[in-house]
């Protein structure tokens, strides 16, 4: 507890010296944005660089200046709210927070204010309490489950056990999740229930899986998970057991396959987003804006491992395929 009490004073400087340099809205026109991971894992870096990225290419575009610093909460709630109660105390022009809890904290440090709030990677906006508050929009990685479910039994029609492994502490999960199901109820298919929320949490919860014999596994777009992947994944391999996931980056950790969100792409359009909430205001701009998912990604190392043959899966769309990297970058 004292070492995040000291951590928690280290961040709290830190967050003052980046934005000493920035202070009050410049006359010039200047643009200062706090860009706020909920964590550090593969997707939201992606989301993030590409924020970055784009929030460079407008500045060149426009002739202006955009300073922006990218956060890490590490998944702590209190962290987070540290670095947005800070960004807001800084007169920033906006905040783009990456993730659920990321996005919720945030809104929440903005309210008085009504500093605008452009979130990025939000699955359900709605349970999230993210919707219909004016100073509030961003976008929707939503995932369609019933598709990845479908999958998963075009691979193997004869499925009789899918294990459930997701984070009780992700809002992400909770729809697809109870979507999942619902379809495995539907088709007589029994479900085996595992949760973590930290990554040694996540490594006994997929051996409890493995234990049980499921015959797969799904995952939606939970942080939590994702995060652990590469420390679960080849367990799943040697268990013979594909493990069916909610975005890219778990198959480029070593899951089965997925069917879902461009997340390059989504942090680019969250980042126009924002620069037309700074400029223009959001008056005219809807709650939240979903990005198209199907985008049916293969691990090809996992699936000749396990023993899978997927051009089943040329169903469902076109497939691309990827092999396993051992790092985030």
């Amino acid at each position: 507890m004292k070492t995040k009490r000291i951590f928690a004073l280290l961040l709290c400087l830190a967050l003052c010296l980046c934005f000493a340099g920035c202070g009050e809205k410049k006359e010039d026109g200047s643009i200062k944005v706090a860009i706020v991971k909920q964590m550090d894992h593969i997707s939201l870096d992606s989301i993030a660089d590409s924020i970055a990225k784009e929030l460079d290419a407008i500045a060149a575009e426009k002739g202006i200046t955009i300073h922006y610093e990218i956060y890490s909460g590490q998944n702590d709630q209190s962290t987070l709210k540290q670095i947005c109660d800070q960004a807001i105390a800084d007169r920033v022009d906006a905040i783009i927070p990456i993730a659920t809890l990321a996005a919720q904290v945030a809104t929440i440090s903005a309210k008085d204010t009504k500093t605008p709030v452009i979130y990025a990677a939000v699955s359900d906006p709605k349970t999230a309490e993210l919707t219909g508050l004016d100073y509030v929009t961003g976008t929707s990685d939503a995932l369609n489950t019933e598709l990845i479910m479908n999958m998963m039994l075009a691979e193997n029609p004869d499925i009789k056990k899918i294990g459930l492994l997701y984070s009780q502490n992700e809002v992400n999960s909770e729809v697809p999740v109870a979507d999942a199901k619902a379809f495995c109820a539907a088709h007589n298919i029994e479900v085996v229930e595992a949760t973590g929320n930290t990554n040694e949490e996540v490594i006994s919860a997929a051996a409890t899986l493995i234990a049980n014999k499921v015959e797969a596994v799904f995952t939606p777009t939970d942080n939590v998970i994702m995060a652990a992947e590469l420390a679960i994944y080849q367990s799943f391999i040697d268990a013979k057991i594909p493990h069916y996931a909610g975005a890219e980056e778990f198959v480029i950790q070593g899951a089965f396959t997925t069917c879902g969100v461009n997340y390059p792409n989504l942090g680019t359009l969250t980042a126009d987003l924002a620069y037309q909430a700074i400029s223009e205001g959001l008056t005219d701009m809807k709650d939240m804006y979903l990005v198209d998912g199907g985008l049916i990604t293969v691990n090809s190392e996992t699936a000749q491992a396990i023993g899978l043959d997927y051009t089943c899966l040329d169903q469902f769309g076109s497939v691309s395929t990827v092999t396993t990297s051992l790092t985030r970058e």
